[in-house]
Parts: structure tokens; C-alpha cells; sequence
């Protein structure tokens, strides 16, 4: 498929200039930085977020390995897997003991998708196609995209409070990062849509640095007048930088507490196979359910630069990738990896589906991992900056799901029931929470979905067989 039916700049195998890239692979780090490093500090217990984010570029560049490097995919911090590494920790004595439970958890999650891919080996793709058809997959995708939506407004107005009713408070504070999440909105419609080559292709570059200045100016006004409510960056960072990684694998081994298994903080006896059970039950079930959401990323990627990912590099390749690098990546920053939709907008914004991009930024995060300032300035990056970034990242992700099921006939009642299934059981927020597994909103989408389209397919075999 040539640049003119895809709509690319850049194809799969295309190499842009040495700088060009290198500003490229910058633009997708700054596009994927923010969840990856928000995962290692919503969890806690010393988790270290420069860690972390080597552990992605680790992960990305296994799954590049495994995939011959023909999939323009990043891997990135897992949210889905929060609970099972809050159980991790829960169910460990120490805490060195904890961050061995994070690592046989990735092994075990990371497994899974070893034997998902062996099946598919030998079972091929066809039952996928049978099973998530076009009104399935698509619907689900603009489900990743709208699930996220809450996450980028309330990021643009700086997590401000809600009233009874649902509406934001916008104090002064609240009012500033709306600024600036405008300001950083704006500019990537502006760069992407008016934009003269360069500027084309590094949109959100542009967005992130004209947030950013706008934000340093309301924080000096604000430190000048000591005013907190206009202190929108966080330059207390720089005090704290820890200059090495924290490296999951270190913690768990060569740490000066030592790991075992003897009793609980409540005195109870307990063994290392209660613990890996604990372990098993926490992370194996998500492993299917981030299952859903790796065929999601991969058919919305192919819809995007016009290749089927499952066909060419293959669907059992990209699993391979995925598992054994997210269980490489966990090694290091503790947090098992998936597909990043926010790279994946970022593609389809910029149109450069290089994987040479991609690869590089795998490489640049590894080697920032080691440079604290670097890493800490990402972390100084307001949410609300990254908020207007993430409008149009997130809004791309759903917009291109909706574009799958363009011609998909939504005058069959079949479909149509399908289709509205699975958008209000994912807008609607629908996660069920069974013990310590968790079934996200898209995975709760997408299983209704299925056994949707399962049903109304037996009365259109009847009427076929008829």
C-alpha cells in the first residue's frame, strides 16, 4: 500500500534523517512518559519511576526483536495490572519479598501470553475474525479512547473538585491549568493542521513546550507572590533526583532485607506457595484481559497505517513480543507492559509509522532512565499540559475505532444492537470487580460484545442454512 492510500509521511520500513528521528523517538517518549511513569507512583513501596520507564524501553525493544521490527508498537507501564501489584505487595513479608512477588507475577502474566501465542501458531487467525469481527473490534477501540477521556479532562483542570451535580469547581487554580491545557491543545491543532513540514510531524513537541512556558510564568508569578494556587510545576523535584534506577530485580535480590516466607504481619503461618498462589490469582486472569485490549491496540494500529499487524508480522509474533517483553520489562522497572494507545495516536497524528522512530525511543528511554535531571524535568511536565496533549490522543483512539465500523451496515439490527452494547457498557464504566481480579471497562465491553454478536450470528446461520 503506497503513502498515498495509507496517508502516511512515513511507512513502516521508511528511515527519516538521524536528527529527524531522534526528535521523532523525543515526541513519542514525551507522548508515552506520563502513564508510564504514573503507574510505579501510584503503586508505591520505593517504586522507581526512572526504572520503570527503562523497563519500557527494554520491553519495546524485545517486542520489536520478536516482531522483526514491522510493528510500530510501544510498550509502556500496564495500569490494568495495578491491583495484582498491590497484592504483590500486600501478600509479601518484606518488601523485598514483595518486588519478587512483581517479578513472578510478570513471569506468570508474560506466560500467558507465551501459550495465547503457541495456540495461535498452530490455530491461525481465522477464529479471531469469526469471534471479534469489524463490529466488534471497533466500537471496542473508540471503548480505549473514551475510557481514558475522563483522565484527560480531569488533567486539564488540575484535578479539581467536583460539586453534586458532577461539574468541575473551577477555583483559581483549576481556571490556570485550564489555561494551559488550552494553550497546549491548541498549539498541536495549530502545528499539526497549519504546520509546514517539521512542525507537521512534531505537533505535540510544540504543544508540550508552549504549555510548559505558559506554566513556568503563572509558577514564578506565583512563587514571587507566594501564591500556591499558581504554582502549576513542581521545580522541588530537582532536590530529590536519584541518579541510578532502583531496578526491580536489585530490590528483590540484593537488598539488605532479606525475603521469606514465615509468618505475616499478624503472626499467622504462611509459605512460598501461598504467596505464589496469591500471586498466580492476581495477575494470571488480567493476562486475558490485557489479551483483549493487545487485539485491540493491533487491529486499531492496522486500520491506521493500512497493514494487518496480525497477518504481517503475525498475531503469534506480536503476542511472543508482548509477553516476553513485558516479563523483561517488569525485570527491570517491576511493571509488566502493554501496547500504548497514546503512541499509537501519536502515529496516527503524525502520520510516521517508522519503526526506526519507535525503536529509537525505546533506546532514548533507556539511556534517560540513567539521567536524573532529564527524567525529573519529564516528571516537572503539569498534568494539565499533558491533559491538552491527551485530548487529542485519546479523541484519536476512539475516532479511529469508529472509523472500522464504517462499513459496517448499522441498518442490520444484529449490528447496530452489537455496537450499542458495547459503546454504553464502556462509556457507562462498566468494571466488575471479583475478588482481586479486575475486569477493566474495555474488557467488560468487549466480552459483552462478543456474546452480542455470538447471538444475533445464530439466527443469521439459520436464515443462511434456511
Amino acid at each position: 500500500m503506497d503513502k498515498a492510500q495509507n496517508n502516511l509521511i512515513y511507512q513502516i520500513k521508511d528511515k527519516p534523517p538521524f536528527f529527524s528521528t531522534l526528535v521523532f523517538a523525543l515526541q513519542q517518549l514525551l507522548a508515552i512518559i506520563a502513564a508510564t511513569i504514573a503507574v510505579p507512583t501510584i503503586v508505591g513501596n520505593g517504586m522507581s519511576q526512572s526504572a520503570a520507564l527503562c523497563g519500557a524501553g527494554i520491553g519495546t525493544l524485545v517486542y520489536q526483536l520478536f516482531t522483526k521490527f514491522r510493528s510500530p508498537v510501544f510498550l509502556g507501564s500496564s495500569f490494568a495490572f495495578l491491583p495484582s501489584m498491590f497484592a504483590a505487595f500486600a501478600g509479601g513479608v518484606t518488601a523485598a519479598s514483595g518486588y519478587v512477588g512483581l517479578l513472578i507475577g510478570a513471569g506468570l502474566a508474560g506466560l500467558v501470553y507465551v501459550i495465547l501465542s503457541i495456540i495461535v501458531k498452530f490455530c491461525g487467525t481465522n477464529w479471531i475474525e469469526k469471534v471479534m469481527p469489524a463490529v466488534v473490534i471497533g466500537p471496542t477501540v473508540s471503548i480505549i479512547g473514551l475510557s481514558l477521556a475522563g483522565n484527560a479532562v480531569g488533567d486539564a483542570v488540575g484535578g479539581a473538585l467536583k460539586d453534586g451535580n458532577g461539574s468541575f469547581i473551577m477555583d483559581t487554580h483549576a481556571i490556570i491549568c485550564l489555561i494551559c491545557a488550552l494553550v497546549t491543545l491548541f498549539t498541536v491543532i495549530i502545528a499539526s493542521v497549519f504546520g509546514k513540514k517539521m512542525a507537521k510531524l512534531i505537533p505535540f513537541i510544540i504543544g508540550i513546550i508552549a504549555g510548559y512556558i505558559v506554566a513556568t510564568i503563572f509558577t514564578l508569578i506565583g512563587n514571587a507572590n507566594n501564591d500556591a494556587t499558581l504554582q502549576i510545576i513542581n521545580f522541588n523535584l530537582f532536590k530529590d533526583m536519584k541518579w541510578v534506577p532502583d531496578f526491580t530485580f536489585v530490590k528483590a535480590f540484593f537488598s539488605n532485607e532479606p525475603f521469606f516466607w514465615g509468618t505475616d504481619t499478624a503472626g499467622n503461618a504462611i509459605s512460598f506457595w501461598t504467596y505464589f498462589g496469591t500471586i498466580a490469582v492476581a495477575y494470571v486472569p488480567v493476562a486475558f484481559v490485557v489479551f483483549a485490549e493487545h487485539l485491540a491496540d493491533h487491529k486499531n494500529i492496522s486500520s491506521i497505517i493500512g497493514k494487518d499487524l496480525l497477518k504481517d508480522p503475525g498475531l503469534d509474533k506480536t503476542l511472543l513480543g508482548d509477553g516476553v517483553g513485558s516479563i523483561a520489562g517488569a525485570f527491570f522497572g517491576g511493571c509488566p507492559n502493554t501496547t500504548y494507545g497514546e503512541s499509537i495516536g501519536c502515529v496516527a497524528i503524525t502520520r510516521n509509522a517508522s519503526v526506526i522512530t519507535i525503536t529509537c525511543t525505546a533506546c532514548i528511554a533507556i539511556i534517560a532512565s540513567f539521567i536524573a535531571p532529564f527524567v525529573t524535568f519529564l516528571a516537572t511536565i503539569p498534568g494539565c499540559v499533558m491533559g491538552g496533549v491527551c485530548f487529542t490522543l485519546y479523541g484519536f483512539i476512539a475516532v479511529s475505532g469508529l472509523k472500522m465500523i464504517q462499513k459496517v451496515d448499522l441498518n442490520d439490527s444484529g449490528n447496530l444492537f452489537t455496537v450499542a452494547t458495547i459503546l454504553i457498557a464502556g462509556v457507562g464504566g462498566m468494571k466488575l470487580l471479583f475478588g482481586k481480579i479486575t475486569l477493566t471497562g474495555v474488557a467488560c465491553a468487549l466480552i459483552l460484545g462478543i456474546i452480542c454478536n455470538a447471538i444475533v450470528n445464530i439466527k443469521r446461520r439459520k436464515q443462511k442454512n434456511g
